[in-house]
C-alpha cells in the first residue's frame, strides 16, 4: 500500500503495528483508590493503549486530524465493506441519523442521499474535521448534513432525537465511552438503534492492533450498562463487527 504522506503512514504504523510513539503518560501506576467508580487507570500495555480501563477493555489512543487522509483512502470500500455496511442498515428516506466520530465524513456523506427527507447529524470532537465536513457539504451542495461538535462526554444530541447511531472504528478510543454511551441512548429514539462497527478481537487473522479490535462480548457488556442490548450481530463485513444495538 502506497501512503500519500507521513502523517498518514504514521497513524497506519501506529494501528498495525506496535508504534513507538510516547503514550499520554509515563509508565508510571495511578492509585486505582484515586479513580471514579466507573475507570481504573494503570501502565498502559501497550503503545496504542491509555493506561485507561472500562469494564477490562484498556481504551486506545484516538486518531488526529492528521490522518484524516487515511479515512478517504482508495481502496477503503473494498477492505471493509463501506457500501455494504450502508444497506445492510435499511436506511428509511426520513431517518435521522448521528454519525458519531464522524472524520472527514466518509459514512456522513455515503448516507446523506439515503435519507433525502431526513438528516445526518455528523458529530465529532475536533473542529478541523468538522471543517472538511462543512467544506465538502458546500462544495457538493448537500443540504441535509449537520455538523455537531461534540465533547469527550457528551455527543450534544437532543433527547429522543435520532433513528440510528452510527459508530465506526470509534468507540473503542472513547476517553469517556460510559458518559457518551449515556447521552447516545438519550437521544435514541425509542425504536432507534446503534450500528457499531468494530474490527474483530476473535479473528487474529486480521492484521488491527489488539487494542483497536473488540470481542462481541466485550461490547454487549459494555453497551448494556447503559440499558442498550444485542438485537443482532451482521455477519457481513470482511473483518469487522456490525452489531445492531437498541433500547431494553
Amino acid at each position: 500500500m502506497i501512503y500519500r504522506n507521513l502523517l498518514s503512514a504514521t497513524f497506519i504504523f501506529c494501528v498495525f503495528t506496535a508504534c513507538s510513539q510516547p503514550t499520554s503518560s509515563p509508565a508510571t501506576k495511578v492509585d486505582v483508590a484515586a479513580s471514579d467508580s466507573l475507570y481504573t487507570y494503570g501502565t498502559p500495555t501497550s503503545a496504542d493503549g491509555t493506561g485507561k480501563f472500562y469494564l477490562g477493555r484498556e481504551i486506545a489512543h484516538v486518531m488526529g486530524h492528521q490522518g484524516a487522509e487515511w479515512l478517504e483512502r482508495p481502496g477503503r470500500a473494498e477492505e471493509e465493506g463501506t457500501d455494504v455496511l450502508v444497506k445492510a442498515m435499511d436506511l428509511q428516506p426520513n431517518d435521522v441519523i448521528a454519525d458519531i466520530g464522524a472524520g472527514s465524513g466518509y459514512f456522513t456523506f455515503r448516507m446523506s442521499h439515503k435519507v433525502p427527507q431526513g438528516r445526518i447529524l455528523a458529530v465529532d470532537i475536533q473542529p478541523e474535521m468538522l471543517e472538511m465536513i462543512r467544506q465538502k457539504q458546500q462544495k457538493e451542495g448537500i443540504t441535509n448534513v449537520q455538523p455537531v461538535l461534540g465533547t469527550i462526554e457528551n455527543p450534544n444530541l437532543p433527547s429522543d432525537s435520532v433513528d440510528w447511531v452510527l459508530l465506526v472504528d470509534a468507540y473503542h478510543e472513547f476517553s469517556h465511552p460510559y458518559e457518551m454511551m449515556q447521552g447516545i441512548a438519550d437521544a435514541l429514539t425509542e425504536a432507534g438503534r446503534v450500528a457499531l462497527v468494530e474490527y474483530r478481537e476473535e479473528d487474529p487473522s486480521i492484521a488491527i492492533k489488539p487494542k483497536h479490535k473488540m470481542s462481541e462480548a466485550q461490547a454487549v457488556k459494555e453497551m448494556e450498562a447503559v440499558g442498550l442490548e444485542l438485537l443482532e450481530n451482521k455477519d457481513v463485513l470482511p473483518q469487522q463487527h456490525l452489531m445492531i444495538f437498541g433500547k431494553k
